[in-house]
């Protein structure tokens, strides 16, 4: 077309840009992904009450080329991930680590009456950063750094998600490196 041989004013020309291939997994609220919550420092909501979710998951994965089977990420490799979501979210309880009313959860869990799950913060944003972690770190071992978590999104419901992602120098410029090892441990027995 005539105006691709006139780039405009401020643009990079189409050599100068760098190319990126995406692709994007989604494990969605049918997935089975039950979880109950407890925010105990939402004293102003109905947060802090037992309140539960089937959780979905949206993961973005990048990479500068794609592989030998013409992809981005084999999404045939991410059933550990699934395998770890379901571990995590499926029919638990999730908890905060300072929860005044810890030790009444845990009594339930030696009792058989919850999955208990203990993490440092509680909320839709650290469960994307938690499961970001994850899966930055299983990605990048499994591809040998060929291929970066973008970024994890956890929604609640079609009404509400949280997203988590970083950013920093690497191979993908601005956007930064691959992530080799996860925030902070969870505590889960």
């Amino acid at each position: 077309m005539l105006f691709d041989r006139f780039p405009r004013a401020g643009t990079q020309t189409a050599a100068a840009r760098r190319k990126l291939f995406r692709s994007t997994k989604s494990y969605g609220h049918a997935e089975g992904l039950s979880c109950v919550f407890r925010q105990w420092r939402a004293g102003h909501s109905h947060c802090r009450l037992l309140h539960g979710y089937a959780l979905a998951f949206r993961s973005v994965f990048v990479a500068e080329e794609i592989d030998e089977r013409n992809s981005c990420f084999d999404f045939g490799g991410l059933k550990p991930v699934k395998a770890w979501l379901h571990e995590k979210f499926d029919h638990t309880l999730i908890v905060a680590e300072d929860d005044p009313e810890l030790e009444t959860f845990r009594q339930l869990a030696e009792r058989g009456i919850v999955a208990l799950r203990v993490l440092p913060v509680v909320g839709c944003e650290a469960i994307a950063r938690i499961a970001f972690g994850h899966v930055a770190q299983f990605v990048a071992e499994t591809t040998g750094q060929r291929v970066r978590l973008e970024q994890v999104e956890v929604s609640e419901h079609s009404g509400n998600a949280a997203s988590y992602s970083e950013d920093g120098p690497g191979p993908f410029g601005a956007r930064g490196p691959v992530r080799t090892e996860a925030p902070p441990p969870e505590s889960c027995p």
